[in-house]
């Protein structure tokens, strides 16, 4: 398996034109098109949502349905549906959490609400909110309270039991993470930087100059971003500070998750990567096609 050395991008765009970059993302969505939905266990996926780990397993969310990868790195479909999965998450306890948008040609309304499974995603049942809320980004705190980014109200959503919903702060954003050592620390990737809530996303503190596109917070050491231009970067203080570490192969980034303070994941445009040594180097884990993110 070949072994990616990260290095600097070969030109730099600017603030401006990063920016710009996540606002396109911040606006795109799927359109839940048949002939993606048609792609078989195999095929290369695009539009990659969200990444997780349970059991040494990578589990890859997509517009196409919940895959993982086979001995040759080739994506294989997880259970039976094709669901669009815009949010993705995997709980302390390995249970997964998702929302989106059903399949084409499927019976159920047009967003999936909060679902869950508990058998690795070969099953899935509905939670709540089914066919008012489709959340493009999920996180739980340590105590197991549920943070969602509605995206289609610009609201972020929050619930002790994942049933019993209340609605937070009104913002534009493309990815949240919790703070897993104090649960009311929310960071939210904004088109002018990261913004921070210290009172369970209440309110955000006016965002920071460093724009990233995704940001991940596994343990308290262990808090990573990456910018439009897949340029990973490591955050100290809270998310208040970002040191540059280097670029991650394959183009823009589609999805971030950090395992530990180590090990992370990243999906681009032409793959899924995983490093062991903090971001220095990675290797690629699944093939993807060239598409967008969310």
């Amino acid at each position: 398996m070949k072994t990616y050395f990260s290095g600097r991008p070969a030109t730099t765009l600017g603030a401006a034109l990063t920016a710009a970059a996540l606002a396109l993302t911040l606006t795109a969505c799927s359109s839940g098109d048949p002939a993606d939905d048609a792609a078989g266990a195999g095929s290369a996926l695009s539009h990659i949502h969200g990444l997780g780990l349970r059991d040494g397993t990578l589990y890859v969310a997509t517009h196409q349905g919940l895959h993982r990868p086979d001995a040759d790195g080739r994506p294989v479909l997880v259970g039976d549906r094709r669901d669009d999965f815009m949010g993705f998450t995997v709980t302390a306890k390995g249970d997964f959490l998702a929302s989106g948008h059903p399949a084409s040609g499927g019976d159920g309304p047009a967003d999936l609400g909060l679902i869950t499974s508990t058998d690795s995603g070969r099953s899935w049942r509905e939670k709540s909110l089914a066919g008012k809320v489709d959340f493009h980004a999920l996180d739980t705190a340590p105590d197991s309270t549920v943070y969602g980014y509605d995206s289609a109200n610009g609201l972020l959503r929050v619930s002790a039991d994942g049933v019993t919903w209340e609605d937070r702060a009104a913002l534009r954003a493309l990815d949240i993470a919790v703070s897993p050592a104090a649960p009311g620390t929310v960071l939210a990737t904004t088109e002018t930087g990261v913004a921070r809530s210290a009172d369970g996303g209440r309110t955000f503190a006016p965002a920071s100059e460093r724009v990233l596109a995704y940001v991940s917070w596994a343990a308290p050491d262990a808090l990573f971003g990456i910018d439009p231009e897949g340029v990973l970067f490591r955050g100290t203080a809270g998310g208040t500070s970002w040191t540059r570490i280097a670029t991650v192969p394959g183009g823009a980034p589609q999805a971030l998750t950090a395992v530990d303070a180590r090990r992370l994941l990243v999906a681009t445009q032409d793959g899924v990567y995983e490093s062991r040594d903090a971001g220095r180097r990675f290797v690629r884990r699944m093939a993807v096609e060239s598409g967008g993110g969310h």
